[in-house]
């Protein structure tokens, strides 16, 4: 935009302030500010921002007397010469004189999608009717309520649990802002449109104040939801309970067997609304239910709606001489923002007394500010609105008191392989399990014959925000980044080693989770999914204490400037908020491998587990609490990882991505990546070759080369896509194979007899049977195998191709299946066939079987792979490092190497 206007800014609030100091760094002049009269001596945040840069301020009570305008008032207005005047929330009526008095008119926000909900209760009523879609409009005034042309609309979808704060939060207030300016610009360019509202679809509803927003019980359960959280916060849906007004936040639908409870009669609802340990269900007359979390009575009070029957049976603490400090801290604070009370007594009351919802925040970074340790949220202000409810309040979360009981948790059960086996299903955010804030879910697939094992949340953008968010807090200002780094490092230790041992606790449980959900064999689980996750686990716990030992105080010889004298020593430090994005081959072994080297650095993490495998890490996120890990440290995100993965790709309070999976996906988070220049770690796939020689002990080559293979039903990062046979052993050894998988017992992963298990997933079972097609097309010789198993579920047999060279599709590309794919080699051709095994742009992992060990160490020195094998294959270990070349990625997991992947070294230097 080239011009630059003389704007009159009409209104008030926090976003108000905002427009307004967004416009005036744009470089336009704001030439007055009209705004409302101070409150309880407070001036209004827009007055208060232009009273400070010098702005002329007018602070009128109204703009018109008996319908007609002022013209003391107007004649003000008039004097700062405005070339356009800007509303962007204005509760006052400004006359037609005013409105069209600038040379451009007058512009103004609303938020709704006009011409649907015209009306001061717009957000309200956009939630109360239960709308998909949200979003503001910014128009040209004219002389009807809400009416004129439109200049610009922006939309958002609508979460099923979105409030009237999570919307305005997320996206009313941030991209208003914006938009304010954008139309400003487009004004100030000529180029703002003025489009006549449509007619069709247009409606105007009410003003929702507190004596309309009671609670109507005959209505289904979708709609007392949306009446409920259409009033959170202001003015608050209510009934009447006990004869009491008592108002109902935090709502949320709940698609679950009715939980048990305690009965509480409500008045006019048919049936009685059940008191939980999650908190208070409610009924539609659909039979189906909502769930409320906190209630507020008529004193004001708010509490934990699960608490209702026991609200009243705390006692007052007896204060410490340090507490009574803080208290008076505190008070001071409350004086400071509450400035039209003389003095703040016990009763005092924070709402009452003039503070806002703006002034709560305030308030908490001044708390936080004076008393660094002591973390409170929003929710605990509206929880204890009295001074001397908010100090004890505030007293017992610094003596830890107020922590939950029990872990709340919704699981799905089933009973399966002799025992049940209890599921959680909804994202792990803040040490909670909560729903996906759009509500959505998905089903996920016992790949043994196709069915539902439950319906997962999938979580949103808005949901990966939050993690991030509880991360972030975790590591800067909880409990895990309060710790001074002897205490991090030792109590690190002690809960990761708890964590393993519950993890070892609960094995078959997870063995079983992991069977049905990824069609791992449920022995081949115990052993190595499950087993080596908790040797993963003890192996870092035990570095815990290690990392500042070997990092911290390693002095570095430098040139000294004379007479000075210069000390330099390295310190290695946690990154931050780590993400970690895991494949479905291994869910919980790869959840291992990462987050445990992650935690044990001392950072915090955000784990995306692949969409089709989420289970295991959820049931990890339930050992994670119940080992003591603080809130905000683990957080697990089930859902898409185009959308949360890509997300946390690109978040900007992300630190470091570790992930495993496609290497095209990789690349992708690359790019994404270099957004703020995060730090990544990669391991991706990979076409591992696999050289037989004849001098090798055959028996022993054909077993290794066979678990190399199908090993896992070949969903396995480093299984050998090509394997190089010795010219003369080539066909005793294809024929000793075949022998063997014929042998192969392929059918229930559960049953203790079994040796192939289903492919994880229909599409990859698609994938696997066009891969065969092609390499048959190609010319290559299908030994055995190639097809589906004509049974239930996506059972693939294990099969062998001949005859594959070099040019076709199977020999260069990854099957990640149990597809065996051998090509011979001249005898004696030790240099050919390195350079055969070297011709893929993969590097990930290789293996060598000979007698003559000076060959091995010749061939391991020049094969480009992260890992060789010689006379074995899949020994992977927890203190060896694991990780590939060339677009097998780059980093380790396991061992020492690991943890520097989650470290940052920082060089301190002191003169002296």
């Amino acid at each position: 935009y080239q011009q630059k206007l003389k704007l009159a800014l009409i209104g008030q609030s926090i976003f108000g302030q905002e427009v307004y100091n967004k416009l005036r760094k744009e470089g336009h002049k704001v030439v007055g500010v009209f705004t409302v009269p101070d409150k309880n001596g407070q001036a209004d945040p827009l007055a208060l921002a232009a009273e400070k840069d010098g702005t002329p301020v007018f602070k009128f009570p109204r703009w018109r007397a008996k319908g007609k305008p002022i013209q003391e008032v107007v004649a003000a207005y008039k004097s700062v010469g405005a070339e356009l005047n800007v509303l962007p929330f204005c509760t006052q009526f400004i006359p037609m004189d005013v409105i069209d008095c600038p040379k451009h008119g007058s512009i103004i926000y609303h938020p709704s999608i006009l011409p649907r909900h015209r009306g001061a209760s717009a957000i309200n009523w956009t939630l109360i009717q239960g709308d998909k879609k949200a979003g503001f409009t910014i128009f040209w005034a004219d002389d009807g309520l809400d009416t004129g042309p439109i200049l610009l609309q922006r939309e958002c979808d609508v979460g099923q649990n979105d409030t009237v704060d999570d919307l305005y939060n997320r996206f009313l207030f941030p991209e208003g802002i914006k938009a304010m300016v954008e139309a400003v610009h487009l004004i100030a360019d000529g180029k703002a449109p003025r489009i006549p509202q449509p007619k069709e679809g247009a409606t105007y509803e009410g003003i929702q104040k507190k004596e309309n927003a009671e609670i109507s019980w005959d209505q289904p359960a979708a709609a007392l939801h949306n009446w409920i959280r259409g009033h959170d916060k202001v003015p608050g849906a209510w009934t009447t309970i006990n004869g009491q007004v008592v108002t109902f936040y935090g709502s949320s639908l709940l698609d679950a067997s009715v939980p048990a409870g305690q009965e509480l009669t409500i008045k006019g609802a048919s049936r009685p609304g059940l008191v939980t340990k999650n908190g208070l269900v409610i009924f539609g007359n659909d039979g189906k239910m909502v769930l409320v979390r906190n209630l507020q009575f008529e004193d004001g009070k708010m509490i934990a709606a699960s608490k209702y029957f026991s609200a009243d049976e705390t006692t007052a603490l007896e204060l410490t001489e340090e507490e009574k400090k803080m208290a008076e801290d505190i008070r001071a604070i409350w004086k400071g923002i509450l400035s039209n009370v003389a003095v703040i007594e016990d009763s005092t009351d924070f709402f009452k007394s003039g503070a806002s919802s703006m002034h709560v925040v305030r308030m908490l970074e001044e708390i936080k500010q004076k008393h660094g340790g002591l973390q409170l949220q929003n929710e605990d202000v509206y929880m204890a609105t009295k001074f001397a409810d908010f100090i004890q309040m505030t007293v017992r979360k610094l003596r830890g008191e107020d922590k939950e009981e029990e872990l709340a948790i919704d699981y799905v059960s089933k009973n399966i392989n002799n025992m049940t086996v209890n599921m959680p299903y909804q994202c792990f955010i803040n040490g909670k399990f909560i729903n996906a804030d759009d509500g959505k879910t998905y089903d996920t697939i016992n790949p043994a014959d196709g069915s539902v094992i439950a319906s997962v949340s999938s979580a949103s953008l808005a949901d990966v925000d939050k993690a991030v968010a509880a991360a972030k807090e975790a590591f800067e200002n909880g409990e895990w980044g309060r710790m001074n780094a002897r205490e991090r490092e030792g109590k690190k230790g002690r809960l990761m080693y708890k964590l393993a041992d519950l993890m070892e606790e609960h094995q078959e449980e997870l063995a079983t989770i992991e069977s049905i959900d990824s069609g791992a064999v449920y022995t081949l689980a115990l052993k190595t999914h499950i087993g080596m996750s908790v040797q993963t686990f003890r192996y870092f716990a035990g570095w815990c204490d290690k990392i500042q030992a070997s990092g911290y105080g390693a002095t570095i010889p430098i040139n000294q400037a004379r007479p000075n004298h210069n000390l330099t020593f390295t310190k290695k430090e946690p990154i931050g908020v780590c993400a970690i994005i895991i494949p479905w081959n291994y869910p919980l072994m790869m959840l291992a491998w990462k987050s445990a080297a992650c935690l044990a650095a001392g950072n915090t993490l955000v784990l995306k587990p692949a969409q089709v495998t989420p289970l295991t890490s959820l049931k990890f996120a339930e050992l994670s609490a119940k080992a003591g890990f603080p809130k905000g440290v683990i957080n697990i995100l089930p859902g898409s990882g185009g959308l949360v993965g890509q997300h946390l790709s690109e978040h900007p309070d992300v630190r470091k991505v570790g992930f495993t999976g496609s290497t095209p996906t990789g690349k992708q988070i690359m790019k994404s990546a270099a957004a703020n220049l995060k730090k990544v770690s990669l391991e991706l796939g990979g076409k591992s070759p696999l050289i037989i020689f004849s001098d090798c002990e055959l028996d022993r080559a054909v077993k290794m080369g066979m678990g190399a293979v199908y090993f896992n039903k070949g969903e396995n990062c480093i299984a050998a896509g090509r394997l190089f046979v010795e010219e003369s052993i080539h066909d005793e050894f294809v024929r000793k194979v075949v022998e063997e998988i014929k042998k192969m017992k392929i059918g229930d992963p559960l049953d203790r007899s079994t040796d192939h298990g289903p492919q994880n997933h229909k599409a990859h079972l698609e994938k696997l049977l066009q891969y065969c097609e092609t390499g048959v097309k190609e010319g290559a010789t299908l030994v055995y195998g190639g097809r589906q198993v004509c049974r239930p579920g996506f059972f693939m047999e294990p099969t062998v191709f001949t005859d594959v060279e070099d040019h076709m599709y199977i020999a260069q590309e990854e099957s990640f299946g149990p597809v065996m794919v051998i090509s011979k080699f001249k005898n004696g051709d030790v240099d050919g066939v390195l350079r055969r095994a070297n011709a893929t742009e993969y590097g990930l992992a290789s293996g060598v079987f000979t007698k003559d060990i000076n060959k091995a160490l010749y061939i391991s020195e020049k094969l480009e792979a992260g890992t060789v094998f010689i006379n074995t294959y899949n020994k992977t270990d927890v203190a060896a490092p694991f990780g590939g070349f060339k677009l097998s990625g780059f980093g380790k997991d396991l061992g020492e190497e690991a943890l520097h992947e989650y470290l940052r070294t920082k060089a301190i230097t002191v003169e002296y």
